[in-house]
């Protein structure tokens, strides 16, 4: 029996924005063409993300060699161990870029014991902290830390104007609540076309539109018929058609709703 061939990946009219990947996990002999499949897609504007203290320069040559790419500053739960004050001075040192436009990716992971919780929390509150005082938003990841990470912003997030937006969601209904009552917005991506992810979907029917943007985390997490294959931005319309289907609404209208969303989020001052 012959495997069957993926649909073809669909160019819709309205510009797409991939609000979370990370561009610098791709061979850079194939960034070029890559970048060039993206662009083709309809994604116009990227936003790549840093997860350690290896990669803060390497996401700002990118923000520099690409128009269209912007980028953040920050380290992941799972460097949290390696947060130390000559770290947190690149970040900050990094955040005043001019295409800098979020601390992050910040947050807590109890799923993995790459850093403790108590290192954790420690530089996820150190960045918020960072966040508030430059006025930028924050892209925040948490997984198996929901009563801590609302325990953490329920101290941090009043002080940040801007907000943010908790990436790939795939916690519970109740921190969904929380953070939406807070005015963040909720990112999500590929996992909601996995056939396991009813959980994802119910949260993502739950969502007012006008707090939801769209992402990939590529080079993760790549969409259905596409698994097994590296993510990339350009599989973001796929991403675009299983929510529009969740909401019960237009794709067109989907994308006009998050293209708002994602610009008010990262690209308020621009």
């Amino acid at each position: 029996m012959s495997k069957r061939t993926p649909k073809t990946v669909p160019r819709f009219q309205t510009p797409i924005i991939e609000t979370h990947c990370h561009l610098d996990y791709l061979a850079q002999d194939t960034i070029a063409d890559e970048l060039q499949a993206i662009t083709e897609a309809g994604v116009e504007r990227i936003v790549t993300i840093a997860v350690s203290a290896d990669n803060l320069k390497t996401v700002l040559n990118l923000c520099n060699q690409h128009e269209h790419i912007w980028g953040t500053q920050g380290i992941h739960p799972h460097e949290a161990s390696s947060w130390t004050p000559s770290v947190a001075q690149a970040v900050a040192q990094g955040a005043s870029h001019p295409k800098v436009v979020a601390i992050g990716e910040i947050g807590l992971d109890y799923y993995y014991e790459h850093a403790s919780p108590q290192s954790q929390i420690a530089a996820f509150e150190a960045q918020l902290s960072l966040a508030a005082e430059r006025d930028l938003p924050v892209v925040i990841h948490t997984r198996e830390a929901d009563a801590d990470t609302r325990t953490v912003l329920e101290n941090h997030a009043r002080h940040l104007r801007n907000k943010g937006v908790i990436h790939s969601f795939t916690s519970s209904q109740a921190l969904a609540d929380y953070c939406l009552s807070e005015g963040f917005y909720l990112g999500f991506n590929g996992i909601c076309t996995f056939k396991n992810a009813d959980n994802v979907r119910a949260v993502i029917d739950a969502t007012p539109i006008d707090q939801i943007v769209l992402e990939t985390d590529a080079p993760y997490l790549t969409p259905v018929p596409y698994r097994g294959r590296v993510n990339s931005p350009r599989f973001l319309p796929l991403i675009a058609e299983q929510i529009a289907e969740i909401k019960n609404m237009p794709v067109e209208a989907l994308l006009s709703a998050v293209r708002r969303n994602s610009m008010a989020l990262f690209f308020s001052d621009l």
